[in-house]
C-alpha cells in the first residue's frame, strides 16, 4: 500500500494509545445521528445505521445512548429543540495539503469558528466551499484485518462488486461504489473474510507527498485537533508521507 495507507495505520496506532472514551462515544454517537438523518431510522433498512450501531455496541455505548442518538438523527428526540444539519467544510493545511471535513452541527457559526482557529494555529486556512472537494470522491470502503493472501483475495473480488483494493501486512482495504457497499461487505463476510469495518469515505483522487518533518508534524497536529472537535464527524486529507517520515513518526508515537 502507498504511504497514505501507512498514515492510516499510524492514526490507528495513535488512537489506541491516546483516544479518550468520551471522544470515542461522541464520535460513534455522531455516526449514528448522521446515518439516521440520511436514511431511515430503522437499522434493518439502513445499512449505515446498522453498522454504526454495531460499532457503538462494541465500544460499550449503553442502549439508551444509542436510542437517543437515533432519535436525534430522526428528529424525534423529545425535549431536544436543536436542529442539526450536516455541513461539509474545506481547507488547506501546511504544504498545501487538501483537507475535507464533514460535521454535524446545530450552530454553523460556532463550528466554523472552531475549525478556523484549528487551521490557523497550525499554519493552515479554512477555505470556501468547493475549494478542495473536487480533489476527492466518495466511495464504499470495506476494511479487512489480518494476513490475507493476495491471490485468493483477487480471485474472490472478480465475482464481487469491487472496484479496487489495497493490501499490506496488516490487512486489506477494498473499494466499491456507494450503492454496492452493503452487498460487498455481506459477501466478503460470507466468504469468511475478517471484515473489521464498512463505511462510506471520501477518498483523494491523488495524494500529495510530504517529506519535511516539521511540516508533517504540523499536519498531524492539525488533523488530530480537527478530529477531536465536538461537531466533526470525519476528516480526510490527501496526505502521503515519505517512507523515511513514516519510520520516524512510528518511532515517536
Amino acid at each position: 500500500m502507498a504511504g497514505h495507507s501507512k498514515w492510516a495505520n499510524i492514526k490507528r496506532q495513535k488512537a489506541r494509545v491516546d483516544a479518550k472514551k468520551a471522544q470515542v462515544f461522541a464520535r460513534l454517537s455522531r455516526a449514528m445521528i448522521v446515518a439516521a438523518r440520511q436514511g431511515l431510522p430503522d437499522p434493518a433498512a439502513n445499512f449505515q445505521l446498522r453498522t454504526a450501531i454495531e460499532k457503538a455496541k462494541a465500544a460499550g455505548i449503553p442502549n439508551d445512548n444509542i436510542e437517543r442518538a437515533i432519535a436525534k438523527g430522526a428528529g424525534t428526540l423529545s425535549g431536544d429543540g436543536r436542529q442539526f444539519e450536516s455541513v461539509r467544510y474545506e481547507g488547506y493545511g501546511p504544504s498545501g495539503i487538501a483537507i475535507l471535513i464533514e460535521a454535524l452541527t446545530d450552530n454553523r457559526n460556532r463550528t466554523a469558528a472552531n475549525l478556523r482557529a484549528a487551521f490557523s494555529k497550525q499554519g493552515g486556512n479554512l477555505g470556501e466551499t468547493g475549494c478542495v472537494s473536487w480533489m476527492f470522491r466518495q466511495r464504499g470502503v470495506v476494511q479487512l484485518t489480518g494476513a490475507i493472501a493476495e491471490a485468493d483475495l483477487l480471485e474472490a473480488l472478480l465475482d464481487l462488486p469491487a472496484e479496487s483494493y489495497d493490501l499490506d501486512e496488516s490487512g486489506a482495504i477494498v473499494y466499491c461504489s456507494i450503492a454496492d457497499l452493503e452487498a460487498l461487505s455481506t459477501q466478503l463476510r460470507q466468504l469468511g473474510y475478517p471484515v473489521e469495518d464498512s463505511e462510506l469515505r471520501w477518498i483523494p483522487n491523488d495524494y500529495q507527498l510530504v517529506t519535511d518533518g516539521e511540516q508533517a508534524r504540523s499536519l498531524l497536529r492539525l488533523l488530530d485537533t480537527l478530529e477531536t472537535l465536538e461537531d466533526v464527524c470525519s476528516v480526510t486529507a490527501n496526505l502521503e508521507l515519505s517512507p523515511e517520515l513514516v519510520t520516524d513518526l512510528e518511532a515517536t508515537l
